[in-house]
């Protein structure tokens, strides 16, 4: 009479143990190459970091930009790998999916920045052999971190959170495109005319709210928000747009007049001034983009 029960108790065990071999294959497939690309990304953040700090430093806020990407990218990278491999992600407070694509995306466009600025910007020495396999290391890291973005996006169930979806990697664009900004600005210029301390205010509130989206998701708080959070960003969004395309207009007007390029000019201050016209160009179409998406999402398609 035991048979019977012993035999349908094993077979609930070995389904059980089928269930759970299964689900650690799936994951392992996920996981696995994702964490190949993190190792290889922090071994090519690291010999970048490495190989311009041995040249010396440089009082250049860019040369602090393009050290503080490489140094946050190795650091949070590896984070997120002894995380992972710890299995402790789970036992965080946070959206996992969307704390680690965010911060993937965030730190391709870091390090695409510092690819451009270091080698155009800091040192222009064709012969420097450590500058010039630095900018390497940091081209082929930018390479694998948007690797890794579109790995985790064609992975099946992937795509859930909001930062993976595409306002969200707007949203991470935007709060990237207003840090280049702010490093770009000179002071003496900016507190000299009310015109431009308007498009510094236009900056930095899109940038805080956007920046606070992006904790807001992270963290697991848009329950909070008392307003259904479509409704919310497509109104930001238009008014980044109204307010990004008077800066478009109103810094270039008092940025440049009679104020033109030095002749002695090689990267001075000036321009920083086109940087930051040229970034805030960049800023307005990702926030029409935003704004045209948000709306077709909230107003022309219904939930089935």
């Amino acid at each position: 009479m035991a048979c019977p029960a012993l035999w349908s108790g094993s077979l609930v065990v070995l389904a059980d143990f089928d269930m759970e071999l299964g689900a650690l294959r799936s994951v392992a497939t996920v996981s696995v190459p994702l964490s190949v690309l993190r190792l290889l990304e922090v071994a090519l953040t690291c010999v970048s970091f490495s190989l311009v700090a041995s040249v010396g430093n440089s009082s250049s806020s860019y040369w602090a930009w393009c050290m503080f990407s490489w140094c946050f990218c190795c650091f949070l990278t590896l984070l997120i790998l002894v995380l992972e491999f710890a299995r402790l992600s789970a036992c965080l407070p946070i959206s996992w999916d969307d704390f680690t694509i965010a911060f993937a995306m965030l730190a391709a466009l870091m390090l695409l920045a510092a690819s451009i600025i270091y080698p155009s910007v800091v040192f222009s020495c064709p012969g420097c052999a450590r500058q010039v396999a630095a900018s390497v290391t940091s081209c082929l890291a930018f390479l694998a971190y948007c690797v890794e973005v579109g790995v985790t996006r064609a992975q099946p169930g992937q795509v859930s959170g909001f930062l993976s979806t595409v306002p969200g990697l707007l949203k991470v664009l935007e709060a990237f495109v207003a840090c280049i900004i702010f490093i770009s600005l000179e002071p003496a210029r900016v507190s000299a005319f009310p015109g431009l301390q308007w498009c510094v205010a236009v900056y930095a509130l899109a940038f805080i709210f956007s920046l606070l989206i992006i904790i807001l998701t992270v963290g697991r708080l848009l329950g909070v928000c008392p307003c259904p959070l479509e409704q919310v960003l497509v109104a930001f969004n238009v008014l980044a747009v109204l307010m990004y395309a008077t800066a478009v207009i109103v810094w270039p007007v008092y940025a440049f007049r009679n104020n033109p390029r030095p002749s002695n000019c090689r990267h001075c201050p000036w321009d920083g001034l086109v940087v930051v016209s040229f970034m805030t160009c960049v800023n307005l179409l990702a926030y029409i983009v935003d704004t045209v998406y948000s709306v077709r999402l909230v107003f022309f398609i219904t939930p089935s």
